[in-house]
């Protein structure tokens, strides 16, 4: 399962306790030589609840660099699971 079925499978929003979200991936440049060259090694999943509209930005390395039953844990505190 993908870091990103597994948010939307858990998701309940901070601010409104909707349970519905919409996930987009944003790459972006870094400072100095990467930001003159336009690479972009930045990636973040942008979470938006589809009910209020709330985002909250995740960073998809630190949850793939976990054990698959510790981003399980992490995903049920960041989202009450």
């Amino acid at each position: 399962m993908s870091i990103e079925e597994m948010i939307e499978r858990k998701f309940v929003c901070t601010k409104c306790r909707g349970t519905e979200c919409s996930i987009k991936e944003v790459s972006m440049s870094g400072a100095g030589l990467s930001k003159v060259f336009d690479i972009q090694h930045n990636h973040y999943l942008f979470v938006g609840c589809t009910a209020c509209g709330y985002v909250e930005v995740f960073n998809p390395d630190v949850l793939k660099g976990k054990k698959q039953g510790q981003v399980g844990t992490i995903l049920d505190i960041l989202f009450g699971g």
